[in-house]
């Protein structure tokens, strides 16, 4: 978001944590940039159409999705509990299914727009530590991603899926040897940044991506090159 609205994008950031959105709004503002939050539950319809809604009644327009709410399979518990399954599944790929298709819409009215899905490298392999419900979500939003693409871009709307590899934020309950191991296995022998994320996620959503629709941008330090 920080990116972006220094690039000269209107930000809107949308999620369920409240004071630390606001606290990001409010510090692109205090840096003479542009944003604003709305508290938003992604897996909600109903919420979904009310993002959209305010966004366009507030500023006339919407140019740019960027799918990036997630949760790791760390989070629910029970690899094999169903209620895990279902909660990983509506956080990771129902929310991009919903908002893809609600945003396509509104950018279709206007000539066209820019949806990046983040997905991960466990939307491309499986992996013995990964939970089997996160996978699976990531594996859906790749695929869907090339579908919205195929289904969009005679509107002029373009999409396409990031692909992070190992990141210190996704790895908040693993110890120092289980980091150890994760850069270990990285070609570029460090775990990712956000930022080496934020500036692929960028050029996907700017106009030098014009002609790029339907692919995978894959930031992992080489990890599935392997």
């Amino acid at each position: 978001a920080r990116l972006f609205a220094k690039e000269g994008a209107v930000v809107v950031i949308a999620d369920v944590l409240q004071k630390e959105g606001e606290a990001v709004a409010a510090d692109i503002c205090a840096s003479q940039g542009r944003a604003t939050f709305v508290k938003t539950d992604v897996t909600s319809e109903t919420a979904w159409n009310q993002l959209i809604a305010t966004t366009i009644s507030t500023y006339g327009r919407l140019d740019i999705l960027v799918n990036n709410a997630g949760i790791s399979g760390s989070s629910v518990g029970d690899e094999l509990a169903l209620a895990g399954w279902e909660k990983l599944m509506a956080v990771n790929a129902t929310s991009v299914f919903l908002g893809t298709t609600r945003a396509a819409a509104e950018m279709a009215k206007t000539g066209g727009g820019s949806i990046v899905n983040i997905s991960s490298i466990m939307g491309f392999i499986g992996g013995a530590d990964s939970h089997p419900g996160y996978s699976a979500s990531k594996g859906a939003v790749r695929i869907f991603t090339k579908t919205a693409a195929v289904r969009f871009g005679p509107t002029g709307v373009r999409v396409n899926s990031v692909h992070p590899g190992y990141l210190p934020p996704m790895l908040n309950n693993t110890n120092a040897a289980g980091r150890a191991s994760k850069t270990a296995v990285t070609p570029l022998r460090r775990l990712g940044e956000v930022m080496d994320v934020a500036y692929g996620v960028l050029y996907l959503a700017s106009d030098e991506a014009s002609f790029v629709t339907g692919t995978e941008l894959v930031i992992d330090g080489g990890y599935i090159a392997q």
